[in-house]
């Protein structure tokens, strides 16, 4: 009997000691980072800019995935059936963790349960942009043409159920106007489309949409923002022209697979914190009008808890829909 004891301790202690030395080595080989849009986007921008010094960090290179469509959802499944060991990880967004799972009948997975929060790497502001053969080019202008011309115009969304899709529904329907919804595989694409002049419109994260407003090949009418940005300070935010509701910004976090192991979580968000706290990083993240955060798991829990409570109100309350 004390034979069995000892030899049953034995086992416990040895299966200690390995689980130990494997969280203790972690990582030991390259860690996959799925970012479900196109590249382009704000999601695939905040994700490279952090991806090289996070590996340095690490000691293992991080390798950006690209896994665009259905409005994040096809790269999220894919996150989440990987194996929860840390070496695959997923940019969680806005759109993967509360509007488009808000807004979707069965949808393939629980943002909250199905998911280990890990780090909120930043925040950023949103921004309806026109083409410039746009006839408004200001705010007022802009809607003045959108309810003379109800049905004329289209805008582009990330994809169907993406932040960028039901902020601007939500604005049609707080504003009165109507446009044509055509959905993307992710801020790339959907950006070369109102650009190039094909869709007259879109709502995008600020990072992706700047760098073509800075060149005037697009132009900014209103952003979701706590105040007027120092980039843009001629335009106002949705709360300043009356629509509160739609003053949301979007965030880009970092999740692992559920059951991902506390030690590895851990290790994940104290350097990533570490990398953020580059000034050269931050700088990077800074500039491209987006907001460094940087919190903890259990934080990054409570603000994706909360925001897809609040669009599930958000499409209850509007009756929205999938196209």
């Amino acid at each position: 009997m004390q034979r069995r004891i000892l030899m049953g301790l034995t086992l416990i202690a040895a299966t200690a000691g390995t689980t130990a030395f494997a969280q203790a080595s972690y990582p030991s080989k390259p860690i996959r980072l799925i970012v479900p849009f196109a590249a382009g986007g704000t999601t695939d921008i905040v994700a490279r800019v952090i991806a090289d010094p996070l590996g340095r960090e690490l000691g293992q290179p991080v390798v950006v995935d690209n896994k665009g469509g259905a409005g994040g959802t096809i790269g999220a499944v894919e996150a989440m059936r990987a194996a929860p060991d840390g070496y695959t990880l997923s940019v969680a967004t806005v759109s993967t963790t509360a509007t488009n799972p808000a807004i979707t009948p069965k949808f393939p997975y629980n943002p909250e349960a199905d998911f280990v929060p890990i780090i909120n790497i930043a925040a950023t502001p949103n921004v309806i942009a026109v083409n410039p053969k746009f006839p408004g080019h200001d705010y007022k202008s802009f809607v003045a043409e959108l309810k003379k011309n109800p049905g004329k115009y289209s805008y582009a969304s990330t994809g169907t159920g993406s932040i960028t899709h039901l902020l601007m529904e939500l604005y049609k329907s707080l504003s009165g106007t109507f446009m044509t919804h055509i959905p993307y595989r992710g801020a790339g694409p959907a950006l070369n489309d109102v650009v190039s002049g094909q869709v007259n419109m879109n709502l995008d994260n600020l990072p992706s949409s700047l760098p073509f407003i800075k060149d005037g090949r697009l132009i900014p009418i209103v952003v979701a923002a706590p105040q007027r940005l120092a980039v843009l300070p001629n335009v106002p935010t949705f709360k300043e022209i009356g629509l509160e509701p739609v003053n949301r910004m979007a965030y880009y976090g970092i999740l692992g697979p559920k059951g991902t192991p506390k030690e590895v979580v851990d290790r994940i968000n104290a350097a990533v914190k570490k990398v953020l706290a580059d000034p050269a990083v931050k700088k990077r993240i800074e500039d491209t009008g987006s907001l460094v955060i940087g919190n903890t798991p259990e934080q990054f829990a409570e603000q994706i808890k909360n925001e897809f409570a609040i669009y599930k109100e958000v499409v209850k309350k509007q009756n929205l829909k999938l196209d």
